[in-house]
């Protein structure tokens, strides 16, 4: 990010992005206020000098549609701006951001150490495709600094992953601890997850973090209408990703990158209300008999209530909670919502309702689920931007038909 866009606000920059790079506003194609989709995937040289400044660093322009376009690049100077990055690359999904971001940085014979509680797809990624190429890994308990700490390995050990929160226990790891324990080993990078924070509740770069990672698919587009994934960190870092993402070809399409600058514009507006009806979803739940028990990180009662008060300015849109009752019986609670969607996903426009034994992990038993933490009445909710009343009100009369 420029030093002429450091001193914008965040609500400033969700705006704006990178059009306010240097002291005059960026002039954008037919003089459009969005930034036009360029719909091509090649591009023309008006002749070999052309050609030659481009691969020589002379010009910034675009060659071929796997390694960007004008649509992506404003995009990707959008979002960096709003993570306070120096840079960012976008990908066609999380999936494909974190992947790529994994091969760039480690080798056969390396190891990473990575917190129990990241996303399923990408713990499968690490013990499976990532141990084949001869990289092994260590699990570690979310909020256990000592076992991060002790798994280590001195010399092997190149990258520590996490999240913040984590999914679906809303766990908020301490990053500024963590980045601590990195600087005591050279060459050990800290890369997190932020998909759930968003650049609006919480940035990690600025908490000693050497990449962030967001499942654009979720709230930076917030209409449940694209995939994409983002790596925003330091110039060296993502020109290294971006390298080996046009070598694996996930680079994000121009119509879903116009989409997620789009969406950007909202982002702050859009988490600011999320954050404010989970809240209430959150406390309204806690005080309910019904439930067995709630999981949102800005509640006294998660344990990691003290590390969010101090690292995030929002506890976000997601509630976890447990419902009295076993699967079938959270399965009535969430045919009975109204206001709430089923469907996979989060960080929408809509309110979406998912009961993860069911929707992630159908095809293991009930104690299958249970050993990897994941009871039968578990309940994830999504809040979106309906009104809150009306949302407090879906979860009450649920909750009541199920009682009766």
């Amino acid at each position: 990010m420029s030093s002429s866009q450091s001193r914008f606000a965040t609500d400033t920059l969700v705006v704006h992005g990178g059009a306010l790079d240097g002291d005059t506003r960026a002039k954008k194609a037919h003089d459009a206020v969005p930034t036009p989709i360029v719909l091509s995937s090649t591009f023309a040289f008006a002749d070999t000098a052309e050609l030659r400044d481009h691969f020589e660093g002379k010009s910034r322009r675009d060659e071929y549609g796997r390694y960007g376009s004008a649509t992506v690049r404003s995009a990707e100077a959008a979002l960096a701006a709003v993570e306070r990055a120096e840079d960012c690359a976008l990908f066609g999904s999380g999936m494909a951001a974190i992947t790529s971001t994994l091969l760039a940085m480690l080798k056969s014979g390396d190891h990473l150490v990575l917190t129990s509680d990241c996303y399923r797809r990408t713990r499968q990624f690490v013990s499976g495709m990532l141990a084949r190429l001869g990289v092994t890994s260590t699990l570690v308990e979310p909020g256990d600094l000592g076992a991060l700490e002790a798994a280590i390995v001195s010399g092997k050990t190149r990258v520590i992953l996490t999240e913040a929160p984590s999914n679906p226990y809303l766990r908020v790891a301490d990053l500024p601890a963590i980045a601590e324990i990195k600087k005591k080993h050279r060459g050990l990078k800290l890369l997190v997850d932020a998909t759930f924070a968003t650049p609006i509740n919480m940035r990690p770069l600025a908490f000693g973090a050497d990449l962030v990672l967001h499942s654009g698919t979720k709230y930076l587009g917030g209409h449940n209408d694209l995939l994409a994934g983002s790596v925003g960190g330091s110039e060296a870092l993502v020109s290294a990703v971006r390298d080996v993402r046009g070598v694996l070809g996930g680079v994000l399409d121009p119509h879903p990158a116009y989409l997620l600058e789009r969406g950007l514009k909202t982002l702050s507006l859009r988490v600011a209300r999320q954050n404010d009806t989970a809240l209430a979803v959150a406390r309204l739940l806690s005080d309910d008999p019904r439930v067995e028990r709630v999981f949102y990180p800005g509640l006294t009662s998660h344990p990691d209530f003290e590390v969010a008060q101090r690292l995030l300015d929002g506890a976000g849109g997601v509630v976890t909670f447990a419902i009295r009752g076993d699967l079938e019986g959270t399965s009535r609670f969430i045919d009975a919502l109204r206001v709430a969607t089923i469907a996979p996903s989060l960080g929408g426009v809509e309110t979406l309702v998912e009961q993860p034994a069911l929707m992630s992990y159908y095809e293991l038993s009930s104690e299958e689920r249970a050993k990897v933490g994941i009871p039968d009445n578990l309940v994830r909710l999504s809040v979106g931007i309906e009104d809150r009343d009306d949302i407090l009100g879906d979860l009450r009369q649920a909750l009541e038909r199920v009682a009766s």
